[in-house]
């Protein structure tokens, strides 16, 4: 199983105008964070987890001709606000794609992408099979995914576990019957917004301290804003096997 970090970065904490800041002029390529997703591929089957803002260009960077399945973690827009470009897939394969969500991201995709849904479509418009979640277990061709619930301040957030492979985004709270999935995973990703503490999201520290208790054998930090610092000396500080992602990071498990 081939995973590819598309965007390890968020929105969040970034302002508005051009910052000056030393990550956000930082030359490291490992300092430039897109939005966060990651696209996981077997043989035969591929699929994203979330369709940020920087969707069409995460596409094109990393030369994607294939994608079965879209599946999203939760309803924020730097998670699904790229998902209007799925329509390149679909023009490809004469296929709608297969998008799986829970009943609040199917609410915000009728909402912010209604004329998908429409009675009567305009041609080109994108085109989608939607499954609604739940808690329990769910196949995406050839591979089963996990929910892990957690929660993003109050706000329920999926993050998923396939094989070995467990991927938590947008969390500060994550229970114990949850935390009971993740462990015995080989790569952790989770989430670390920043180095000081924030009211939805795991700091660096809190972080940590979690992916201590899972105990997988590699943890992966993401969903950084700027404000986690430079990537080569945060990095260099981090407890043995655990590190912060970067776009384009490729794992093979």
């Amino acid at each position: 199983m081939k995973i590819t970090f598309l965007g390890t970065g968020t929105s969040q904490g970034v302002p508005i105008i051009a910052c000056e800041c030393a990550v956000c002029q930082s030359a490291d390529s490992k300092d430039k964070r897109l939005r966060t997703s990651v696209i996981v591929e077997t043989e035969n089957t591929n699929f994203i987890i979330d369709t940020g803002p920087d969707f069409r260009y995460q596409m094109l960077r990393e030369g994607v001709k294939k994608l079965d399945a879209v599946v999203f973690t939760h309803e924020h827009k730097d998670h699904m606000a790229g998902f209007d470009d799925i329509r390149g897939f679909n023009w490809k394969t004469q296929m709608p794609m297969e998008v799986y969500a829970t009943p609040n991201v199917e609410i915000a995709l009728k909402r912010d992408f209604h004329y998908a849904f429409a009675e009567k479509r305009y041609p080109g418009v994108p085109s989608l099979n939607l499954h609604i979640l739940d808690n329990n277990p769910f196949e995406v061709g050839d591979l089963v995914l996990t929910p892990i619930e957690v929660l993003h301040y109050k706000l329920p957030v999926f993050g998923y576990r396939v094989g070995d492979f467990s991927y938590i985004t947008d969390v500060n709270f994550i229970a114990e019957e949850e935390k009971e999935k993740l462990k015995g995973s080989k790569v952790l990703v989770l989430s670390a917004l920043r180095q000081s503490e924030h009211i939805s999201h795991y700091s660096l520290e809190q972080a940590i301290e979690v992916a201590q208790e899972i105990g997988a054998e590699q943890t992966y930090f993401i969903h950084m804003s700027h404000q986690m610092g430079l990537h080569e000396e945060v990095d260099a500080q981090l407890p043995e096997g655990m590190n912060l992602s970067y776009d384009g990071l490729v794992l093979e498990i």
